[in-house]
């Protein structure tokens, strides 16, 4: 695996991609991170490790106000807006694309993906409603993304867990789990146990896809 950082222009500022490549890479995977953190996420790094071993290349995106190292995420249409500038350096490749993100990423992919032409899209801990309030439902942007859909969800993420999602969504669920797939010390699951189901369960639907081969 090569890693490589790229800074592309957007009109929100300089964004950045890191790639981990693959050897005879079938697909590109593009994560985005959450507005609570950065690439740093744990679920993101085990992707990122794991994957390339299947033929997905991974690019990990940093949005511009985490580049300038601000610490509040802005409104949803800068984030879009900053994700459609970075697409055309992540097609580069010249290889299918599947468009993923973790949290409020997950929520940018799912608005932007169809049009973009993603080959499918990758939630992870999609927020399906704010803490406390399953009537702020957002589940319209995942059901409208128009493409094929994955979502890995933790047990236990306040965000929305896996039972409260619509009927049809394909789900991954890592049991116990928080929103950042952290699990507590008593849960059945180790933390690296629960990591390794994510991405498993992230390489085997990319398998199913065509996109990746089955030893992640």
């Amino acid at each position: 695996m090569i890693l490589m950082s790229e800074i592309v222009k957007s009109p929100a500022g300089d964004a950045r991609i890191t790639w981990h490549t693959a050897e005879n890479a079938q697909a590109v995977l593009a994560l985005g991170h959450g507005a609570g953190g950065g690439i740093e996420a744990q679920d993101l790094q085990a992707l990122a490790r794991v994957l390339p071993q299947a033929g997905v290349g991974v690019a990990l995106v940093e949005q511009p106000w985490r580049v300038a190292g601000k610490k509040v995420a802005p409104a949803p249409k800068t984030l879009d807006a900053a994700w459609r500038a970075l697409w055309p350096a992540l097609c580069a490749p010249g290889l299918p694309v599947v468009a993923g993100g973790r949290s409020a990423g997950a929520r940018v992919v799912c608005r932007t993906g169809s049009e973009l032409g993603a080959r499918a899209v990758l939630a992870l801990s999609f927020p399906l409603h704010p803490p406390g309030k399953p009537e702020k439902s957002r589940a319209g942007e995942l059901t409208g993304a128009g493409l094929p859909a994955l979502v890995v969800q933790g047990g236990r993420d306040p965000f929305g867990r896996p039972e409260e999602f619509p009927e049809g969504t394909r789900i991954v669920e890592v049991p116990e789990a928080d929103h950042s797939f952290r699990v507590p010390k008593r849960a059945a699951v180790g933390q690296e146990e629960a990591l390794g189901l994510l991405t498993e369960g992230v390489g085997s639907w990319l398998a199913g896809l065509g996109l990746a081969s089955t030893r992640a």
